[in-house]
């Protein structure tokens, strides 16, 4: 059970309820005067009618009432979850929208070194097959040349 004296001074958590310092001292007054049972008095004397002496019987309104209040308070802190939720969800598409521009960026320059590697593969491969055409054709000639002087000096 809750008395005034056990109270503890927390920040946080009574802002994230959204009540109202009046809304919370009313739901404080509801721990300080319970209703006790009729019959929480000297109905028995062995332990089970001791413990049930220290409980606290509440009328169909005021558990209605409570109940509704603990629903209220469960929904509040629902609806501040999903909005934090929301909140993160936010932030992290725009930081992987962020990172997607990047990466496009990189994929851009990367395709451009590309084609420029490409092109200048392309022009290398003319000149070393006009190189290759060139020493082939310069050996035929030489061959033929040697060829021929072997048939007129014969």
């Amino acid at each position: 059970m809750f008395f005034p004296q056990d109270a503890v001074q927390l920040q946080y958590p009574v802002l994230e309820t959204g009540f109202t310092a009046s809304e919370i001292q009313e739901l404080l007054s509801l721990f300080e005067s319970p209703t006790r049972s009729p019959d929480s008095g000297l109905e028995g004397s062995n332990s089970n009618s001791n413990s049930n002496s220290n409980r606290v019987v509440y009328s169909v309104d005021e558990r209605k009432r409570r109940r509704m209040i603990s629903n209220r308070e469960s929904a509040r802190r629902s609806r501040w979850r999903k909005k934090q939720h929301l909140e993160n969800l936010e932030v992290e598409v725009n930081r992987l929208k962020i990172q997607n521009q990047e990466l496009k960026k990189l994929l851009g320059s990367v395709l451009g070194q590309c084609h420029v590697l490409w092109r200048e593969n392309d022009q290398l491969t003319t000149e070393y097959l006009a190189e290759v055409s060139f020493i082939t054709l310069t050996c035929f000639a030489n061959s033929y040349r040697d060829l021929e002087l072997k048939f007129v000096s014969s």
